[in-house]
């Protein structure tokens, strides 16, 4: 599908959503809807601009069939979990921290903006940032697009997961079957949490040294509070699983809307910085990494909104998660799982999530003007991936393991694992996606392969690292080589894309 076909399409559904707003007969008519109803009505165009997008964009069929493959994938997982000796209590939790990063995921718009989605996908306008045609502040654009993504990835992303675990019900898993309907409810909250937080961070961290030192405050609280054994989950959604109630209910209900209230008090969709004028850095960068690709890359992130504080954003978030994990693991089952080698296996995801932002700001078409071809611009991002990607993960994880101690050489292959899995990663996207690595995720066919080959290498090492504790030397050794077998394979798959995504370009 073209850009033209895209923004015709979208421009239909804006015109659409202001005139039916407006009123037909103008904004003073008797025809023009009341203010609930113009809400209702942006509601309405904005969940059929996501999944026109959506749909179009990676082909209906394939994409109507992504919530069954989340159905399969969750009961795959639950079921190779318990197989192995996993407790349900952590498989549960596990879920509860995915919906959560997704929602943080998700409450990035944040970090990213107008001009973000705009270099993603093309020049259209979405119905979020349409507060100059339509009679509605961009504020309340935004409220009714946060309302619309949890209604849509609600039905189509975490109700599948909450189904996903009933073929283990079935089978004596140790997760009721009449627990599933609570645990969709937790889910989507805790997606709606994760949400509300990051705008707040992003509202408070935008009102200069007071906000970000107060969220400084606030984060380095709730840790504290966590470490010193007050029970956090408790006031979470997780919570209202663990113990249904209306105290429980009501702890998490006022979380959630007190994060919603600090991201209304201080997050402004409308704010730009002061200054928009950025110095003549590009030839600094050029004699930092001596490549103008990756020199270019490099310098957008820093220039784009959150510049790199959205990369190690993205990565703090993992650290916290796994953090949670290996805790909550170690309550259920009463036994310490290794923490460099836990916490190197998932933080080498963080080679996904810096490629994502490595790529946020540019396409390869917007590069062929030059005298470069499609393949330099991917030696370029690997330029620029090999500077940034294991250097943010291994700093978060140094961070984790000095927390937390671990003995000396599973923290060295907890490194080495982190490094390969993140590189593996890294090609693997590339090969799959090229450029796009946002596109493929709800590409059924895609996400499929993605998913299989992620788990293929990383669930064995997970097991290991929380199954086999402490691990033995032989183990060690094993993964230190899996780790450097996974880095030189991630290479070898961005060298295959390399005339893969070259003939495409070309085409």
């Amino acid at each position: 599908m073209s850009e033209a076909t895209e923004s015709a399409g979208t421009a239909a559904a804006a015109g659409t959503a202001e005139s039916a707003v407006s009123g037909a007969d103008g904004p003073g008519s008797e025809s023009t809807p009341s203010r609930w109803g113009r809400d209702k009505i942006v509601f309405r165009e904005m969940f059929r601009e996501e999944w026109r997008l959506h749909s179009e964009l990676l082909g209906g069929g394939r994409f109507g069939a992504f919530p069954l493959l989340v159905v399969g994938l969750v009961a795959g997982a639950v079921w190779l979990l318990d197989y192995t000796g996993t407790a349900p209590g952590a498989v549960v939790a596990g879920m509860h921290a995915l919906a959560f990063v997704f929602g943080l995921h998700t409450g990035s718009i944040g970090f990213i903006g107008r001009d973000a989605v705009g270099n993603v996908l093309g020049e259209m306008t979405l119905l979020v940032f349409s507060g100059r045609t339509l009679p509605l502040s961009q504020g309340r654009l935004l409220g009714i697009f946060i309302v619309k993504d949890v209604c849509y990835y609600a039905v189509l992303f975490l109700l599948p997961m909450a189904v996903g675990v009933a073929p283990a019900a079935l089978a004596g898993a140790g997760i009721g079957l009449a627990t599933i309907p609570l645990l969709w409810v937790t889910l989507v909250t805790t997606f709606v949490l994760g949400i509300g937080l990051t705008i707040a961070g992003v509202g408070l961290s935008a009102t200069g040294l007071p906000g970000r030192a107060l969220l400084l405050g606030l984060a380095a609280g709730a840790a504290a509070a966590w470490y010193s054994g007050v029970p956090v989950v408790s006031y979470t959604p997780y919570g209202l699983y663990l113990d249904p109630g209306l105290v429980s209910a009501g702890a998490s209900a006022a979380l959630i809307l007190a994060a919603y209230g600090v991201g209304a008090a201080t997050f402004d969709p409308q704010a730009k910085p002061a200054d928009r004028s950025v110095g003549p850095d590009f030839r600094r960068w050029l004699g930092r990494v001596d490549d103008p690709v990756a020199a270019k890359t490099l310098l957008d992130v820093a220039r784009s909104s959150g510049g790199f504080g959205k990369v190690l954003f993205s990565a703090a978030v993992l650290l916290g998660v796994t953090a949670g994990l290996v805790d909550l693991a170690a309550d259920i089952t009463g036994v310490a799982p290794s923490v460099g080698i836990s916490f190197g296996a998932v933080l080498g995801l963080t080679g996904f999530t810096t490629y994502n932002w490595l790529t946020t700001n540019d396409d390869v078409e917007s590069y062929l003007a030059h005298p470069i071809d499609a393949e330099t611009v991917f030696h370029g991002k690997l330029r620029a991936f090999l500077l940034l990607g294991p250097a943010v993960g291994l700093a978060f994880y140094a961070v984790g393991v000095g927390l937390r101690g671990t003995p000396l050489a599973e923290a060295v292959v907890g490194a080495v694992v982190l490094v390969g899995v993140a590189c593996y990663v890294f090609g693997l996207t590339i090969y799959l996606a090229g450029l796009s690595p946002n596109e493929f995720l709800f590409d059924t066919g895609l996400y499929a392969a993605f998913g299989a080959a992620i788990a293929l290498p990383l669930i064995p090492i997970l097991v290991v690292a929380f199954a086999l504790a402490p691990v033995s030397v032989e183990l060690l050794a094993a993964l230190g080589l899996g780790g450097v077998v996974l880095g030189a394979a991630g290479l070898g798959l961005y060298r295959r894309s390399l005339p893969k995504w070259g003939a495409y370009h070309r085409e």
